[in-house]
């Protein structure tokens, strides 16, 4: 803990705890600024599109109420020159007057003509249309127009108009005599004092001239040579019914070209959508659709459309969507910009104050150091303030006189370790005096070789083994003490002495173990045993005498592996005068006596699997009828049993003995 800060060279730290807290903070301010911000930017963004919506609604009803104010003086004025007209039928020189007359009246009116059934006037023919026309010096010019390359009587505007009861709007069409003036007629019939249709009355307004008037003042002007630029933004446009373009700012789309032709053309429905609901509804507004045909190609509109009085007809006007959210642009833009500014103010100045606050915390992991050091009287910085880095400051304090008393504790702790240990390992270099560690024991004999391994699983154990030979016969025992360390090892060291003591007299296995166990039962307070097994082999006969105390039942290897059984009795220590029995078998010559601790069969892996007794026998099978030797056979096992456990801690004391009966 006292490596949190460390020093490159004078008082430099590679990371700073106060601009950690300084860039946490501000990440934190920045976060809820953040959010603070789209919120405000949201609201702000949703009222300036309200906003732009009801403008864009005002501004195309102020420019629906201009042309309607010209529809309507064209309406006005070819409604009361009927009655003029329809009363001087009887006199037809004077129609031309009368159509003159309205031209003259009215600035709106680009031409008008009243067409007559065919041979009305026998003297006049079979045509007859008085015309009269505003010319571009603005002079009103009079025209008879009708023949076979003016055949009006048939055209469909004429025969319609004969039908209808009231007047209507026509379908755009070009002046018929110069075929580029695009013109919408007012046609109304005109009937006789018998109710009859004789004539149609057709007021013409100018497409180009309505237009122009409609956005003369409006957001853009045409150029020089009269046409729009092709680079327009926000603009109107009028469809009729059929979709044809009244108005717009391209002129040569004007009764030349049709909006639902572009509408099937683009892949955006909602310019099929728009075409719909024009002919369907008064007025709406639509959005989000790329302006395919009316405007730039791609760019994304807001439309605003409104159905004009007294006629079939659809104004529009297009806005880009860029337009609406300039403000909101701009507005956000400016906030977050602001915003920055402040994060950066407050940055410097909470880095300045944290640094300054923090700096108690580098002179504690300064003095921290100099404790790591081993420097325990080393002084701790003077803290005035109440807060929490005094609380720290004192947990130094405290830190600093716990370790000095530690230190002085784990000296004394590691001297009498070193004591300790230095018994233990003089207790298990006797204990390992006790056994036999001469190997082979007996190199002169032909008829017997003997091999034993103890392996502690600490300093010191509780297993035994020993054995010699007294009358031509061998004396052994191998044995396992419950409990490990120095207890165990004592009790093991008091067996074997035992044993030795107790065979040198008696012959008999059971009766050694019986001795062995009134011995150690008697003040046996600790309840402490010890298993044994205990043999007597004739070197001259090969018979063996055996008494099993709870121990492991050795093995017999030969031309195969068997169980060396035995009847059951209890372990050594735990009942006194117990009757031990004893067992008899004739061993055939080159049959070994493999005899183990349960530190073999119990040996566990890291998972606590246990070695277990079909791989003693496993290793044991592997080496019969072989004739290898008793050093052999523990090696193999020793192998067999260390590969198993891997890397796992050694649980109990490992003892093997074997004895190989040669003769």
């Amino acid at each position: 803990m006292f490596n949190l800060f460390k020093k490159k060279d004078k008082g430099a730290y590679p990371r700073s705890f106060a601009k950690r807290l300084t860039w946490r903070i501000m990440l934190m301010l920045f976060l809820v600024m953040g959010i603070i911000s789209l919120i405000i930017y949201g609201i702000a963004w949703a009222t300036v599109y309200t906003q732009a919506y009801l403008l864009s609604n005002r501004v195309l009803a102020n420019k629906c109420q201009r042309v309607e104010q010209i529809l309507s003086e064209v309406y006005v004025a070819s409604t009361n020159t009927v009655p003029d007209i329809e009363n001087s039928l009887s006199h037809p020189d004077r129609m031309a007057r009368v159509m003159k007359r309205l031209v003259e009246l009215n600035p709106n009116v680009r031409s008008c003509g009243i067409s007559f059934r065919e041979n009305y006037y026998p003297e006049k023919g079979r045509w007859f249309c008085p015309y009269a026309v505003r010319n571009s010096d603005s002079v009103v010019v009079m025209k008879t127009i009708g023949g076979r390359d003016q055949d009006y009587l048939h055209a469909e505007w004429f025969t319609e108009a004969l039908k209808a009861r009231g007047g209507f709007w026509s379908k755009p069409f070009f002046d018929g005599t110069d075929n580029r003036t695009p013109l919408v007629a007012y046609l109304l019939p005109i009937r006789d004092e018998r109710d009859s249709t004789v004539a149609v009355l057709g007021v013409d307004v100018s497409l180009e001239k309505m237009g122009t008037d409609s956005f003369k003042d409006s957001y853009f002007q045409p150029d020089s040579t009269g046409n729009w630029s092709a680079d327009y933004e926000m603009y109107f446009f009028i469809t009729d019914p059929d979709g044809t373009f009244l108005m717009h700012p391209d002129r040569k789309r004007i009764a030349r070209e049709n909006y639902n032709t572009y509408a099937d053309a683009s892949a955006d429905t909602l310019d099929n959508y728009l075409a719909y609901v024009m002919r369907q509804e008064e007025q709406g507004h639509l959005e989000g659709f790329h302006d395919n045909g009316l405007n730039i190609e791609g760019e994304t509109v807001v439309v605003s459309y409104q159905r004009l009085k007294y006629t079939p007809w659809t104004m529009a006007f297009v806005v880009p969507r860029l337009y609406i959210n300039l403000v909101g642009y701009i507005l956000g833009g400016g906030m977050l910009f602001f915003i920055l500014i402040g994060l950066i103010v407050v940055f410097f100045a909470g880095r300045r104050g944290i640094k300054k606050s923090s700096q108690p915390l580098r002179q504690l992991a300064a003095s921290a150091d100099e404790i790591a050091k081993g420097n325990f009287k080393a002084q701790l910085p003077d803290i005035r303030s109440k807060d929490e880095i005094h609380l720290l400051r004192d947990s130094f304090e405290n830190m600093q006189q716990s370790l000095t008393r530690y230190v002085d504790e784990l000296r004394q702790a590691t001297a009498q370790k070193a004591t300790i240990e230095n018994e233990l390992k003089v207790a298990h270099d006797i204990q390992m005096s006790m056994l036999p560690k001469t190997f082979p024991p007996y190199p002169e004999r032909d008829d017997i070789d003997i091999y034993g391994l103890l392996t502690p699983a600490k300093e010191v154990g509780g297993d035994l083994f020993d054995f010699y030979i007294r009358d031509e016969k061998l004396f052994f025992c191998i044995g396992d003490v419950s409990g490990k360390g120095v207890p165990a090892s004592l009790f093991m060291a008091v067996t074997r002495s035992l044993f030795r003591n107790v065979s040198a007299h008696i012959s008999q296995p059971a009766e050694i173990v019986t001795a062995l166990n009134n011995a150690q039962s008697e003040g046996n307070d600790t309840s402490m045993f010890v298993t044994l097994f205990a043999g007597v082999l004739d070197l001259h006969t090969g018979v063996l005498d055996y008494c099993n105390a709870g121990h492991n039942e050795p093995l017999l290897v030969g031309r195969d592996v068997s169980v060396l059984t035995g009847d059951t009795n209890v372990v050594i220590g735990i009942i006194p005068n117990f009757e031990y029995k004893q067992q008899q078998v004739t061993l055939a010559p080159q049959t070994t006596i493999f005899l183990f601790t349960d530190g073999l069969n119990e040996a566990e892996d890291a998972v606590h699997a246990q070695f277990g007794d079909d791989r003693i026998r496993q290793v044991a099978e592997a080496s019969a009828d072989r004739q290898h030797q008793p050093a052999v056979l523990i090696r193999r096992m020793t192998e067999a049993v260390h590969q198993f456990v891997g890397d796992a801690e050694q649980s109990d004391d490992l003892t093997m003995l074997t004895i190989q009966y040669k003769r």
